[in-house]
């Protein structure tokens, strides 16, 4: 309770702060440069918490389409419903609800919905996959099927499918029972992890290492996870080296819009960079699935400069933030065949700057930290479009922490990138 108090009173010191900052980005007055549809339409849009939620609503609406914008009744007083690139703001039930695709169907009807860019969390992909069944003779749905999905957001179904292509991946098993972990011959001087392919929005960055020279610890270890049949793990080879995170857009099996930037496990900085090999195994990846959706994998570069693919993320990154300026994102989305685009070089890294200011006060150095902070923008702060920025601070943040306060329940992290309060059993 004591941290929760802490927070709420540090956001409201801030406010002003936020105020001479929105002012500024108005009086700057940036707005990108666009291309204006030939063919306006309305586009819903879900995972109106999101940061990415918003990039893509303001890129679709400076190409003239209207957006609708959804979210669950938790994350109501999202900022960014409130931005000037979003026409109409509808609730609907959380996507592990039974009603959530009728619900999806209700508003696309209402809205005259043409497109739903399903902007998922990770427990969403699946459900906006599956409710493709009810909003396809509707809407075009820019995302895969529920096999697909299915597929691609299993660990091991995801590493097996790449590996048939040839693809490089780490080394893997799928686990369902700890006595795996007791049989399994560790290669000498490698190490291993183990991952669940349920998503695990706390427990996710434990990289707790297993290895050939600590077989008591390995099973002490995976006996604490709760693997079973039903809650199944990946043991997968850890690769010391660089990760790295792509965004892809893909039309029928083409990639047509591809952002990478290096990653860490809580990511909250991105910055294009060209790494030929990563682009080529996700082309040829997407290539062979032939499916139209959002695709973001995660890689690691090995010392020798081998690229491995991690895993495969089907929704949305918020490495589309660094497509905030360019005009040929909307485009990309929905026209089949769009050459394909990735940041323009004159784009800034982008950031939330409540992290950057966070990690300024508690790491080490600075100069570097303030030079990130200069070099880069706030990935929501805009001067055409600044009030989402005083809202996700001062109003959806606030708002997440007193349901938590009077609930009585605790919390890991805030994510202003996604919008939430990281928990357990959380989306």
């Amino acid at each position: 309770m004591i941290r929760t108090v802490a927070a709420l009173f540090g956001l409201a010191v801030t406010l002003p702060a936020d105020l001479a900052a929105a002012g500024v980005a108005v009086v700057r007055g940036e707005r990108p440069a666009t291309r204006r549809s030939d063919s306006p339409k309305t586009v819903l849009i879900s995972g109106g918490k999101m940061t990415k939620a918003l990039q893509l609503a303001r890129s679709f609406h400076l190409a003239g389409h209207r957006v609708v914008l959804v979210e669950s009744a938790k994350y109501r007083f999202t900022g960014h419903r409130f931005s000037r690139a979003v026409d109409r703001f509808h609730c609907v039930p959380e996507p592990t609800e039974p009603g959530y695709a009728r619900a999806l169907l209700d508003v696309v009807l209402r809205e005259g919905v043409d497109v739903f860019v399903p902007v998922a969390s990770p427990a969403a992909s699946i459900h906006d996959a599956d409710a493709r069944a009810l909003l396809d003779p509707h809407c075009e749905v820019v995302h895969g099927d529920g096999d697909t999905v299915r597929m691609l957001d299993d660990k091991s179904r995801f590493s097996e499918r790449a590996a048939a292509l040839g693809l490089r991946v780490p080394d893997w098993r799928r686990i369902t029972d700890v006595k795996q972990i007791e049989e399994f011959d560790f290669p000498p001087g490698r190490e291993y992890i183990l991952k669940r392919i349920s998503y695990n929005p706390v427990g996710r960055m434990d990289l707790t290492r297993l290895t050939r020279d600590t077989p008591a610890d390995n099973v002490r270890f995976a006996r604490g996870l709760g693997i079973s049949e039903d809650d199944p793990w990946i043991l997968q080879e850890f690769i010391a080296g660089q990760e790295y995170c792509t965004h892809g857009t893909v039309r029928g099996g083409r990639l047509q819009v591809y952002g990478c930037c290096e990653s860490s496990a809580f990511q909250v900085n991105y910055e294009m960079v060209d790494k030929p090999e990563i682009r080529t195994w996700v082309e040829k990846f997407v290539a062979d699935l032939g499916v139209t959706g959002q695709l973001s994998f995660d890689f690691i570069e090995d010392a020798d400069g081998a690229v491995h693919a991690i895993e495969c993320n089907p929704r949305t990154h918020s490495a589309i933030t660094m497509f905030y300026d360019h005009p040929d994102v909307a485009a990309a989305y929905l026209e089949d065949g769009h050459p394909e685009i990735v940041p323009l070089s004159s784009a800034r890294p982008t950031y939330w700057i409540y992290h950057e200011v966070w990690r300024l006060l508690t790491e080490g150095n600075r100069k570097a930290r303030l030079g990130s902070i200069f070099r880069g923008k706030d990935a929501i702060l805009t001067g055409w479009d600044p009030v989402p920025y005083l809202l996700v601070h001062h109003l959806q943040i606030p708002s997440l922490l007193v349901r938590n306060l009077l609930a009585r329940r605790g919390w890991s992290r805030i994510d202003f990138n996604i919008g939430k309060l990281v928990e357990n059993g959380g989306d």
